[in-house]
């Protein structure tokens, strides 16, 4: 209850202060505090755009893989639509998805470029979505030299969080094996054709 007459007292005062023309003093804890909490706030964000581009990638190969396992031809001839038209499309489609599209989606999630690749093989079709980064343009937290940050204890996953942060070009790659048909065939009687 004091806290919140406090509180109450220096509002008045901060009020009647603006109201009598005289300039209001700043506290010390928000000037020294607040570029702290921004910097907080903007690593939390990249940490954030990490975890949303890892998620999106997932759903993305999930709807190319799907796709291609539906739409994609057995018989040798269609290879070249297949190529041409189907996978252009599906890339096209994850792009948009993903945020290629977007300056500002792609700036949050610094996305460089996106390729997608099929891999044919006589059981399995292996789809592979790869985005490259830029670097996330956190010029403070890339002051000091990897070799110093990512000491004794902390191991290739530092090395990869570094790169990732200060150097950008990193690689995220998703794999997805589908097999050659999963279409709905039509059920012919033996003899009746």
């Amino acid at each position: 209850m004091t806290a919140l007459r406090a509180l109450s007292s220096r509002a008045g005062r901060c009020a009647s202060a603006l109201r009598a023309g005289r300039p209001g003093q700043a506290m010390t804890e928000v000037v020294l505090l607040f570029p702290i909490f921004l910097l907080i706030v903007f690593i939390t964000a990249k940490i954030f755009a990490l975890l949303v581009l890892v998620q999106k990638l997932e759903i993305a190969s999930y709807y190319a893989a799907r796709r291609w396992q539906l739409e994609s031809h057995i018989s040798p001839e269609y290879t070249t639509w297949d190529a041409n038209t189907l996978q252009k499309d599906i890339e096209k489609n994850i792009k948009g998805y993903i945020g290629f599209d977007s300056a500002s989606v792609k700036k949050f999630l610094n996305l460089r470029e996106l390729r997608m690749e099929v891999t044919r093989t006589q059981v399995w079709n292996v789809v592979t979505i790869t985005v490259v980064t830029n670097p996330s343009g956190m010029k403070m937290l890339c002051k000091y030299p990897k070799q110093s940050v990512c000491a004794a204890p902390y191991g290739q996953a530092c090395n990869n969080g570094y790169d990732y942060l200060c150097q950008g070009g990193k690689q995220l790659e998703v794999i997805k094996y589908v097999p050659n048909r999963d279409r709905p065939i039509q059920f012919v009687l033996p003899g009746l054709k």
